[in-house]
């Protein structure tokens, strides 16, 4: 499940705190029941040539993938992807983000991926053989033809 958060209206001094992204970053994971395996990584950006554009930008790597949050303390937007192999509760995933950031709308997406791999290691092994069966016999094309 690959979802994406476009939050509105948010507070601007909320989007623009870096401890609270880094925090946010921190226990979101566990919240959403995922497992982070680093800690969050955030910077401030000041805009450089585009002020407006100033904000917070953080993500933190989880087992199941990773989450990202872009913030635009000027315009009151945040956006937010959650990627995981693993599903979720998106609603609730979705009502931690609109409570950190006092968002007063949001557009939220959810995109599956990985739908034409099989999740079952009995599935998956045979597809897998395959993908390099196939990779090898492309190798061993180019390479004769050389």
């Amino acid at each position: 499940m690959h979802m994406t958060i476009d939050g509105y209206g948010g507070s601007e001094e909320l989007l623009n705190n870096e401890q609270l992204v880094r925090e946010l970053l921190d226990r979101y994971p566990a919240e959403i029941g995922m497992t982070k395996i680093a800690p969050p990584y955030v910077v401030a950006y000041d805009g450089a040539d585009k002020p407006e554009d100033y904000g917070v930008t953080g993500f933190v790597i989880i087992a199941e993938s990773h989450i990202s949050i872009h913030t635009f303390p000027g315009r009151g937007y945040v956006w937010l992807d959650v990627f995981s192999c693993k599903d979720f509760d998106t609603d609730g995933a979705t009502g931690v983000i609109v409570d950190a950031f006092n968002l007063t709308a949001i557009t939220q997406r959810k995109l599956e991926r990985g739908l034409e791999f099989p999740h079952a290691i009995e599935e998956a092994t045979p597809i897998a053989m395959w993908e390099r069966t196939d990779v090898t016999r492309q190798l061993v094309e180019v390479d004769a033809g050389s």
